[in-house]
Order: structure tokens, then sequence, then C-alpha cells
């Protein structure tokens, strides 16, 4: 007689995939959100007392980021405090990238901000303070450097597609949206005192409210960039060729007249992926044995295998599932 319990321990498993240990990132993010906060009030206030466009601009982007900072800490903190909800069929790795699309989402409407207020102070330029806003604005670069430094995102570029995917799916998310929005406050706060120095000496009033503009150009292109990366993994986009390719090149490899179907490969986590796939072979295995072949494929933790012993006149399953219409 079969024992449930026993069968359980072998057949069940963990889908906590180490969400439920506390990420680097998370730490950092809180840091940096009581740094910004602090900053934000600073610009924001300055902005409206000195009548710099460029000052106010930034300090909406402090306040912009110090939301999407506190969605990317609610996120990690979510996504280890629910790690072993079994309602989660795969954990809460994408919990990581959902605060990224959310965080790039925000990142966006503040970008459209920045263009309307600049638009409005090309139209109706106002007098500018221009020592104060000019010093506030280099205190505000300071901070951003080292809110950048604390979150020490990495971001190498690759050149081959598929190294690009595997980046993409490797990321946390989540730390890149932090790391965007602080990036985008030091890229504005840069802007600020160019346009600054540039009204201030040569004349150039109207060159503080292009370079809001110029500056939401730039941080939509980086918000659109986040929104792809992320997107990719909460649809389930197919992990790159190489991992894929992998697979197959393992499973086929083992036996002659072996070969894999409906494979596919998805994120569910940073830099841990789930497969699923079909064994048809002339001399088909226990799918454990499968599953064994891939251990050396240390980004996938979560396998499930369908084998069938070849025989063309019972495969027939598949081709006799009812078709759904459009």
């Amino acid at each position: 007689m079969m024992n449930k319990e026993f069968l359980s321990t072998i057949f069940e498993h963990d889908h906590s995939f180490g969400q439920d240990k506390k990420k680097p990132g998370e730490l950092k993010t809180i840091l940096v959100i009581v740094i910004t906060f602090t900053m934000m009030i600073v610009e924001i206030t300055a902005g409206l007392a000195f009548g710099s466009m460029a000052l106010l601009a930034d300090g909406l982007h402090m306040a912009s980021h110090a939301a999407a900072l506190g969605v990317s800490a609610l996120a990690y903190v979510f996504a280890r405090k629910h790690a072993h909800d079994p309602t989660y069929s795969f954990g809460t790795g994408k919990v990581n990238a959902l605060g990224g699309f959310t965080g790039a989402v925000l990142l966006l409407v503040f970008a459209l901000i920045m263009v309307s207020e600049s638009v409005h102070r090309l139209v109706s330029p106002v007098e500018i303070v221009f020592n104060q806003a000019i010093t506030v604005a280099v205190i505000g670069l300071i901070v951003n450097g080292l809110s950048m430094l604390i979150l020490g995102h990495d971001d190498h570029h690759h050149h081959s597609h598929d190294h690009e995917d595997d980046h993409h799916h490797h990321h946390d998310h989540n730390l890149k949206a932090a790391y965007l929005h602080v990036l985008a406050d030091t890229f504005t706060s840069l802007l600020a005192i160019f346009a600054l120095l540039a009204a201030k000496y040569f004349g150039w009033v109207r060159m503080d409210p292009l370079m809001g503009v110029v500056g939401a150009i730039v941080i939509s292109k980086w918000s659109f960039g986040l929104l792809s990366q992320t997107g990719s993994s909460l649809l389930d986009r197919q992990a790159s060729a190489r991992i894929r390719e992998g697979i197959i090149g393992r499973i086929e490899g083992a036996q002659s007249e072996t070969y894999v179907f409906d494979l596919h490969v998805w994120s569910i986590g940073p830099g841990i992926f789930a497969a699923s796939f079909i064994v048809v072979s002339e001399h088909v295995k226990e799918p454990c044995f499968y599953k064994d072949l891939l251990k050396d494929i240390e980004e996938i933790l979560h396998i499930t295998v369908e084998t069938h012993q070849y025989d063309p006149e019972k495969m027939t399953c598949h081709s006799t599932m009812p078709q759904v219409q459009a």
C-alpha cells in the first residue's frame, strides 16, 4: 500500500526559491529612501523660493523617486514575507519584476509632468535667484551621487542578443528601478546646474526649461527600457536560446532516438527559471533521469517532464486535443 506522507517528501517541492531571504538591495533601497526624501523637500522648497524650473523639476523627480523607491522597498518585503505562501504557484520571485515595472511607470509619469511644467516655463518665464539655486543643485548632485554609490547597480552592456536576454532575466529589476530613479535625479541635477550657469552668465533664461524637456526625454527612454525588460518577465517570455538549447542538447545527447518537444523556460525570479518539456524516446526513462541531466544548469530550479515511449500507433493524444476557436 502506498504511503502518501512518504511520497510527499519525494514529490512535493519548496517553491520559495530563496525569496524568503533578505536581498542586499532591500537595505540599500531603504537607506536611499531616507536620503532622497530629505533632499526632495530641500529642492522643491528651493525651486519654488528661487524660481528655478530646473530645481523644481529635480525636486519633483526626487518626489517621484521617493515614492518609487518606497514601492521597491515594499516589493522586497512582500516577496520575503510571502515566500512560503502556497497560493503562489512558483513563489514570489515575480514581485521583483512587478516592483520594477511599477517603478518604470512612475518614472514615465513624472517625465511627462516635467515636460508639462517646462513648456509652461518656456511660455511664461520666471525670475531665477541664481546663486541659491546653483548651490542647492550642487548639493542635490552630491546626494544623488552618494545614493548611486549605495545602490551600486552594475549594468554592463552586452553585444549578443542571447547574452543580453540572460542579463535582463538575471537583473534584480526592483533594484534596477531604484537605481534608474536615482540616476534620473543625478542627470537632472547636472542639467539644472548647466542650465542655471548658462542663464546666469550668458542670459539664456530659456535654457532652464529646455533642459527640463531634454531630461524628460532621456528619462522616458530609460523608463521604456525597464518596462520592456520587466514586461517580458511578467508575461513569461521564453528564456534565451542559450538556456533552451542547453536543455535540448543535454536531453537529446544522452540517448539515441530521443527528442524534446513543447519546451518552455520562463523566469520565476531574478536569475531563476522554471522549465517544462516533453521527451519522446524509443528507450524512454523515468522523468528523474532527464531532470538529473540538467543539474548543472544552476538557473533552472523547477523542472516538469512529460515522457512518452515512442509508439506511432498509440501517440495520438495531442492530435485529438480539442482546438480553441477564435
